[in-house]
This record gives structure tokens, C-alpha cells and sequence, in this order.
């Protein structure tokens, strides 16, 4: 007998539809298993023989051949184990077929014939409601995931007897939910309206800047960050903060909108890292230790993998010690910087990770940390060449803001003042944020970061008088053209929360000031 079964293979963050065809014929007893598949696929065979066996269900003395088709793709993961034991039984006559058209079948089968969770389920389930599926059956362990999904009913099974048991309709299956929730961009508005006013860091224990005395300037820079989701650098010596207000720039970004958690939660699946909603409650925050390997910061492997740039999609990607990571690392930083998404290309394949971050970096301005004081620092020249020279001119040109952070006073340090809360910074963000949508919701632009070079005069309104205030900083300063560029989208951004409709000469002034630290450092050899 013939009988065949749908299922599903991830390639980045979504995924490509499998078909398992299973023949049991006449021949030398063989239980064979083909279409191009990884050793953990081939595999599968002896875990769903024995769970088969474990279950109550023996196999004939008979030749089976189990393929998995198309057999141009490289098969991965232990996620077809369940599609395959429901193949064989239904070759066998064990179930019935005719409930096996419309249903999409995935998970892990132990010996004893229980379901295991598998990693992508997300993914499988969203795309299997636009290729017309009316009905998957997952494990019950992603079920949480599954729930997000709407227009297809999703069915829970925990042993592999339930699934012969629903199949051969012997029982109700255990379906889950629909989400409500229609993932479209209006659903920001939701969001906004969430964080504002009056509302906290959506529920979760996140460090407050209420927490955080004196560093005036370092606050309203990494407001000025977040309001516009700019790629932030702080310099500074050991203890002046910088660590500290970093993990504190979540607090201050809106809550994620529905469209939003579904990308995030894409990525989160696939990766294996969806647990109790992780990573999708309020945006990422991504802090790799500076000896990431490239793989582990942009993505890969021989089956690629998300790495730390899309896992910090629509949140925080914190780089501590930015001078501690390898050159070579940090450079690989560019391309996805300006395109918010990294290509990989391996020899199984090729596929595209999101890669929509916010660059929020840390480092000391020496090895020693006490440059520029050179009454304290003890570094050789070339010593700081070597140090600084690991953060390249391009890559700087991406960082909006550049901060120093001087050590804190004292005075500061032991102040009993009341600072600001982020709810309250969190309120001005938000109200920047929904002026910048509304201003560029035409153009899908979302973000001053993002506005194109040749829109930026258009939604600037810059005046003669600001025209030749940017000519005398270009000259004065040297700027490069992506530096000017910078310039704007930041000057852009300090206008809105200011509730500007044009940027003035003191939004300028201040953005300008964001950009003096890397002639400082390294423009002075």
C-alpha cells in the first residue's frame, strides 16, 4: 500500500512543504528511508520503529520505503519523526487516509512513543495557513507558539496513540485557541496607546532610570536613541555608567505591536529560544560577549542559524567593550546595519534573517581606561593605535549618536534627588515615535534612522539659515556624506520631541555635538 503525508522544512524563518510518501510492498524485510536526508533524519527510522513497536504496533516481514520529497533539499532536524510514523501506519492500513489531505503533520517521537516539541513550529504553522492547510497536529510542548497563529485549526498531541486514536476518529482532538489578533501594521496604534500615558515598561521587572543619578547627558542621549532607534556609542571610563544606562534603554522603547511579536517570535522558533513567550513581551535585548565568534553574531553553520543581530530584531543589540571584539566580527556589522537584514549563503542553501536592530555599544577610550587624563593613563601610542584601530571609520559613520561618559563626582553619586522614571521618558518616546509614523506612514517609513537621504531636506523644512549652519559644520569637521546624513536624522528625531514640525538651528547644534567624539579618538594621529 501507498499513502502520503504533508509536513514542512525551515529555511530562515519561514519554511518549504515536505511531502512523506510511504510504500510497503513485497520484498526482503528492509525499512528504508530516502530523499537527500542528515544523518538525524536517517535516524528516524529506528526511533519510529521502536516507538512503533513500544506503541503495540509490530511491523510485517515487508520491504518499506519511506521518501521525503522533493529530494533536491537537504533534509534537517528530528521534526519529521512523527510525519513518518503516521506514513508507515497508514500504508499499513492502520489509519485511515482520508483525513491525511488537508492536515499538516510535525514533531519529535520518543521510544516510548511520546511526542517531543519541535524547534520552527511557528513558522510551519503560519505558512501552512497560506498554502490552504485547514488543520496541523504539533506537540503539545508548542502549543504557546502555535496559539499566535490564526485561520487554521492546530491540533495537541502527546503519544503517538492519540494520533492513531484521532485519526481512525476513535477521539476528540485537543485543539488549541486562534489568536484574536489580526497581525497588521495598524496594530501599532495598539501599542502606543499601551505605553501612553501613564504606562510602565509593560509589566516586566526592567531596570528604571529612576535608578541612575547625575550622567545628564548620557540620559538624554539614549532617549534621543531610542526616540528614533539610532545606533548609539558611549565612551568612557571603567564605572561611569555606560553598562548601566544600556540595560536601561528597553524600559524606554514602546511596547512591540502584534505584527511585530510575530516576527520576533519567528525568529525565536526557529532558534529554539521560544519559551513562556521569551523574547516577544517587550522588545529584545541582545548582550553577546565580546568573544562572540562571527557565526554566533551575524548567523550561520552549516544549516544557518539566526545569530545575535536577528535575535535583537526590533530591540536592543548591546555590545559591551566594543574594542575587545574582533575587527573582522565587528565589520560584518556594516552590511546589515544599512540593509536590517544579513544574507547567508552556505553549500545547503542560502536564507535571510531579519536584522532590524538598534546598535547600543559600550567601551573604554583605552586599554587602561583613563585616556584622554594623560596624568593617569599609561598606555603607549601604539598600544592605543591597536585598541581604537579595531573600530573602523565606515563602521562609525553607521553610529548616530557618540557620547563620552566622564566618572561620576561624589556628589552625584551619593545625590538623593528624584531622577526621572523611564515610564516617563517611555511617554516621550512613544509620542515621538507616533509623530514620526504618521508623518511617514506614506513612505512605510517608521524611524528617523531610516528616512532615505533623498527625502530627509523634504521632512527636515530646513531654512537658509539652517542650510548654511550644516555648510560651516561640513567644512569645520570634515564630515563625510553619511555622516551629514546622520546629522539630520538625529536633529529629525530631537525635533519631534520637542513636538517640532521643522528642525531648528538648536536641534542641529545638539545633534551635531553627537558627532565630535570620533575626531577626538580617532582622527587625532
Amino acid at each position: 500500500m501507498y499513502s502520503i503525508v504533508s509536513t514542512a522544512i525551515i529555511r530562515g524563518i519561514t519554511s518549504l512543504p515536505v511531502k512523506v510518501e510511504a510504500d510497503v510492498s513485497n520484498g526482503l524485510p528492509l525499512f528504508e528511508m530516502v530523499g537527500f536526508l542528515a544523518s538525524e533524519v536517517k535516524e528516524a527510522r529506528e526511533r519510529v520503529r521502536t516507538a512503533l513497536r513500544n506503541c503495540g504496533f509490530s511491523l510485517p516481514a515487508k520491504r518499506i520505503t519511506v521518501n521525503l520529497s522533493p529530494a533536491g533539499i537537504r533534509k534537517t532536524g528530528s521534526a519529521f519523526d512523527l510525519p513518518v510514523a503516521v506514513a508507515v501506519l497508514a500504508a499499513l492500513g492502520v489509519v485511515a487516509v482520508d483525513r491525511l489531505d488537508s492536515l499538516l503533520i510535525i514533531g519529535e517521537i520518543g521510544l516510548d512513543g511520546s511526542i517531543h516539541p519541535a524547534d520552527g513550529i511557528l513558522p510551519v504553522v503560519a505558512d501552512a495557513a497560506a498554502r490552504g492547510f485547514c488543520c496541523c497536529m504539533i506537540p503539545c510542548g508548542n502549543r504557546q507558539e502555535a496559539g499566535m497563529i490564526k485561520n487554521v485549526k492546530m491540533i495537541a498531541v502527546g503519544h503517538l496513540n492519540e494520533v492513531v486514536d484521532y485519526l481512525n476518529g476513535r477521539k476528540t482532538p485537543d485543539t488549541i485557541p486562534q489568536a484574536d489578533t489580526a497581525y497588521t501594521d495598524t496594530a501599532w496604534d495598539d501599542a502606543y496607546d499601551r505605553a501612553c500615558p501613564g504606562a510602565s515598561s509593560g509589566g516586566q521587572d526592567l531596570p528604571d532610570f529612576s535608578q541612575v543619578n547625575g550622567m545628564r547627558l548620557l540620559r538624554r542621549a539614549g532617549e534621543i536613541a531610542a526616540a528614533g532607534m539610532h545606533n548609539f556609542l558611549m565612551i568612557g571610563p571603567p564605572g561611569a555608567g555606560k553598562t548601566m544606562v544600556a540595560r536601561r534603554i528597553p524600559a524606554i522603547l514602546p511596547p512591540v505591536c502584534e505584527q511585530e511579536r510575530l516576527e520576533i517570535a519567528r525568529i525565536y522558533s526557529v532558534s529554539g529560544l521560544f519559551s513562556g513567550g521569551c523574547g516577544i513581551q517587550e522588545r529584545p535585548f541582545r548582550s553577546p560577549h565580546h568573544t562572540v565568534t562571527p557565526q554566533g553574531l551575524v548567523g550561520g553553520g552549516t544549516v544557518p542559524k539566526p545569530g545575535e543581530i536577528s535575535l535583537a530584531h526590533k530591540g536592543v543589540l548591546f555590545l559591551d567593550e566594543l574594542a575587545e571584539f574582533s575587527k573582522s566580527t565587528l565589520e560584518l556589522l556594516r552590511q546589515p546595519m544599512e540593509d536590517r537584514e544579513i544574507h547567508l549563503s552556505r553549500s545547503l542553501g542560502s536564507c535571510t534573517y531579519p536584522a532590524d536592530f538598534m546598535l547600543v555599544a559600550a567601551m573604554n577610550p583605552c586599554p587602561c581606561g583613563a585616556y584622554p587624563d594623560m596624568n593617569r593613563c599609561h598606555c603607549t601610542q601604539s598600544a592605543l593605535d591597536r585598541y581604537l584601530g579595531r573600530i573602523s571609520q565606515p563602521l562609525l559613520d553607521r553610529i548616530d549618536i557618540c557620547v563620552q561618559t566622564p566618572q561620576l563626582t561624589f556628589t552625584e553619586l551619593t545625590a538623593r534627588t528624584e531622577n526621572e522614571s523611564s515610564s516617563a521618558i517611555r511617554r516621550r518616546v512613544c509620542a515621538a515615535w507616533k509623530r514620526q509614523k504618521d508623518r511617514n506612514e506614506t513612505g512605510g517609513i517608521y524611524f528617523n534612522s531610516r528616512i532615505p537621504a533623498d527625502r530627509l531636506r523634504q521632512l527636515c523644512g530646513l531654512t537658509e539659515q539652517e542650510e548654511k549652519y550644516l555648510q560651516n559644520i561640513y567644512q569645520q569637521i570634515r564630515l563625510t556624506a553619511r555622516s551629514y546624513y546622520k546629522i539630520l536624522r538625529v536633529a529629525r528625531t530631537i525635533a519631534d520631541l520637542a513636538g517640532s514640525d521643522r528642525v531648528c538651528t538648536e536641534h542641529l547644534a545638539e545633534a551635531v555635538c553627537y558627532r565630535g567624539l570620533d575626531r577626538t579618538y580617532w582622527e587625532r594621529w
